[in-house]
């Protein structure tokens, strides 16, 4: 049974949520506000965050901020409507997924479970305990990366796009090959969840972001991981 933290404003939203996810095997602590659900953080101990965006007083932007600054507790964030903006800039805040209002429960659930898939399953390419790649170590058995011989925190959802791309340098992986391997719901066709995962990756392995040598776009077709 996995434990969710419902971050939600609205009551009728909240209780309907959490009643669905009980029903489904969920554990489910709720809050109303941001600064309510930070600080039932610890206690709580959740597997999973579900935070809506337009929160009172705190959004839901800094929360996750906060809450990803702790730590790689996954997030999947609700937003009023399909936003490019809003979504983007949850998406680079630290969350790992998005449910788009009103919420269908199943839906959610079903996003709930894959990411807690990604925290938990194994890799898919264990031909040897550590990889080097360049100034990058990459245990893939132990799920530790190291840059210059100094760990790098990154989130599940970072961190199995690593493992992913870097199963085979040199091949490039569509966006959407990225959606149905990493997140499990490539039918969406959202390259804004890959696209913003690369960012944050990049941003934690490259020395220089903006001319990145592991994860390297390749313009009109998907990233391929580097150097070769």
């Amino acid at each position: 049974m996995s434990r969710v933290l419902l971050i939600e404003d609205d009551e009728a939203v909240r209780d309907g949520l959490s009643l669905a996810l009980s029903r489904q095997g969920h554990s489910v602590e709720t809050a109303g506000t941001g600064e309510q659900g930070l600080a039932q953080l610890a206690g709580a101990a959740p597997d999973v965050v579900v935070l809506d965006l337009m929160l009172p007083g705190m959004d839901g932007f800094e929360v996750c901020r906060r809450i990803r600054a702790g730590g790689d507790l996954p997030i999947i964030m609700l937003t009023a409507r399909n936003d490019d903006m809003d979504v983007v800039a949850g998406l680079e805040a630290g969350a790992d997924d998005y449910v788009v209002k009103p919420v269908q429960p199943r839906v959610l659930e079903a996003r709930i479970r894959a990411v807690l898939r990604r925290v938990g399953s194994e890799p898919k390419d264990t031909r040897r305990d550590v990889e080097l790649h360049g100034d990058l170590t990459i245990d893939r058995v132990g799920l530790v990366v190291a840059k210059h011989d100094r760990p790098v925190a990154l989130a599940p959802t970072e961190l199995r796009l690593l493992l992913e791309l870097s199963g085979s340098p040199g091949r490039v992986l569509s966006r959407q090959q990225l959606l149905e391997s990493v997140w499990e719901h490539g039918y969406l066709g959202d390259s804004r969840l890959v696209d913003a995962c690369v960012q944050r990756l990049r941003a934690k392995i490259e020395d220089d972001p903006a001319s990145p040598v592991y994860v390297q776009t390749v313009r009109g077709f998907g990233y391929r991981f580097g150097p070769l």
